[in-house]
């Protein structure tokens, strides 16, 4: 199956994805430490970008590859605003910020479970990353987001200008 196709597909699965079905594939992974926020997100640091959370283990794989296709597109993402409150709630400065807290200097990552949790940042991140590899620029994308959320939705993150 080819991205464009996943991530459609993981954009058409949001209602299932948001569901929790467990999935009993196994993955390998490396985990060196788990915390709860305040907000009540976890966040998970593995050793790098290719192990991903143990909380994914609670989903469909289209949310694995979700969050695999965010982390591959750190740059796109954090020149998207989410739309969901988290900006606010959480303390999230992009879209990227729902899926990734910190990638470390040695490689690791801090995952965020809050997308798991939220469809908005799910849509955003898919159709986003839908259209960078449709071959649109960031900044079309930008706007895309914006006229699409800016009635409805939440204040978006203060994500930096482009």
């Amino acid at each position: 199956m080819k991205r464009p196709t996943q991530i459609a597909a993981c954009l058409l699965s949001l209602s299932v994805l948001l569901s929790g079905c467990a999935d009993d594939s196994s993955q390998e992974q490396s985990h060196s430490h788990m915390t709860k926020t305040a907000a009540g997100d976890i966040r998970e640091t593995t050793k790098s970008v290719e192990h991903l959370p143990s909380f994914l283990g609670a989903f469909e794989e289209d949310m694995a590859v979700l969050y695999q296709q965010a982390a591959e597109h750190r740059e796109l993402l954090e020149n998207i605003p989410c739309y969901c409150g988290c900006g606010e709630a959480a303390g999230h400065q992009n879209n990227y910020d729902c899926f990734v807290h910190e990638n470390k200097q040695d490689g690791a990552v801090v995952w965020d479970d809050h997308a798991t949790k939220c469809g908005v940042c799910l849509e955003i991140a898919a159709e986003s990353i839908a259209a960078y590899e449709d071959g649109k620029s960031v900044k079309d994308i930008r706007r895309m987001i914006d006229e699409k959320y800016k009635e409805g939705y939440a204040e978006p993150t203060p994500t930096k200008p482009l």
